[in-house]
Formats: structure tokens, C-alpha cells, sequence
């Protein structure tokens, strides 16, 4: 993926309690030109000044303590209108339905195509 001049600054939130995904994404997304930062848990998250600058949240379903799905609901609440993009190794249909509901961008399972997460990002970033 060629990134714009302007995708360069965009931050990219990642939060997995899988280190090994959150690694994976993470050179991916940079290697595109993104910034990246890194979350073990949604609580870390929420308690990051990086929430206030991120362009965009991609977001595991499971993980313990706050799910991803509890965290967009939080982020919501917030009135925080921070494009998510759910991925997850679970092939769970009632989440995958109620993160779209709920307004995320994309539902992605891993493994994922390189080209599939960058669309999700492009998408995410163009709303």
C-alpha cells in the first residue's frame, strides 16, 4: 500500500493481548508509512493520551477483562467517534453482527490479507 503524505501522521491504536499479533500488525501498518501504538487491554487503552490522537482503532473481540466489543460501546458513550476495525481469530457471527451495528468499519478475521486490513484502513481513515 502506497500511503498519502498525509496517512504518514496517521496513528493507528492496536489493541490485542496477543503480543505476537500486535507486533505483526504493528510492522505492517508502519511498514505503509503509519505510526502505530500498542495496547495489551482495552483498559490500557482508555487510560493512553494516545486515544485523543488516534486516526483509527483496530481491536480484538476477546481479550480479558474489557471485550473489544465493551470497549466500542465505552467509546461510544464517550461520544468518542473513533473508527474501529474489529479482527479476531473467532468466527462469532453475533459479534461480527453487533460491532457493524454499532458502527464498526470492518469485522476482519485472522488471518487477514495484507490488502484486506490496508482497504479497512483506507475506509476507516476516509470517514
Amino acid at each position: 500500500m502506497r500511503a498519502a503524505s498525509e496517512s504518514k501522521a496517521s496513528l493507528i491504536g492496536i489493541v490485542d493481548d496477543d503480543s505476537g499479533v500486535r507486533e505483526s500488525i504493528s510492522s505492517l501498518i508502519r511498514s505503509a508509512g503509519f505510526r502505530a501504538a500498542m495496547f495489551s487491554s482495552a483498559e490500557d487503552f482508555l487510560r493512553s493520551e494516545e486515544l485523543k490522537h488516534a486516526a483509527c482503532l483496530i481491536l480484538d473481540v476477546r481479550m480479558p477483562g474489557i471485550t473489544g466489543l465493551e470497549l466500542q460501546t465505552r467509546l461510544t458513550e464517550r461520544a468518542c467517534s473513533l473508527p474501529i476495525i474489529f479482527a479476531t481469530g473467532y468466527a462469532d457471527e453475533d459479534a461480527q453482527r453487533r460491532a457493524l451495528d454499532k458502527g464498526a468499519v470492518a469485522f476482519l478475521y485472522k488471518p487477514f490479507a495484507d490488502e484486506t486490513l490496508f482497504a479497512a484502513i483506507r475506509l476507516a481513515l476516509s470517514q
